[in-house]
């Protein structure tokens, strides 16, 4: 392109100098620079068209990216959440254990205090019994008893 514009400085002041100059020679170098131009926009289209190429290639690798790191995320998610499960369920299943075994417990006592009111009616019973047995004795020994009056 400098070389066309040289020359077209050089054609230009010819022109100005030379009264018999042949404007045809102006025109085909015209032709020249708009074949230049030309050349110039097909390489500039070519480079923007290469430029989006590598944008498209850039934007699939980085979305690739994403996905994997995504991917990778969820996974992690996934594994924690299987954790978090297996531990809640241990600990779930510790507590129903010992709800297990306090309800166990508490039958147990509820026997146990059963038993312990049976044989303390029993006892008192007992006593009661034993109490009237030696009052009819006490009352049968002092009926056979006179009375001096």
């Amino acid at each position: 392109m400098e070389a066309l514009f040289s020359e077209f400085t050089f054609l230009s002041d010819e022109a100005l100098r030379d009264r018999s100059f042949d404007p045809s020679t102006i025109e085909d170098l015209m032709k020249l620079f708009e074949i230049e131009a030309y050349k110039a926009w097909a390489n500039l289209e070519l480079e923007s068209q290469i430029e989006a190429q590598d944008a498209v290639d850039y934007m699939e690798e980085s979305e690739d990216y994403l996905d994997s790191v995504m991917e990778s995320a969820m996974a992690e998610f996934r594994s924690f959440e299987e954790e978090m499960n297996s531990i809640c369920k241990a600990e779930y299943d510790s507590l129903v254990s010992v709800a297990d075994s306090a309800r166990k417990l508490g039958k147990n006592l509820e026997k146990a205090a059963t038993y312990a009111s049976k044989k303390y009616i029993e006892a008192a019973l007992n006593s009661a019994t034993a109490s009237m047995k030696s009052a009819v004795k006490a009352v049968s020994s002092h009926s056979k008893k006179v009375h001096p009056s």
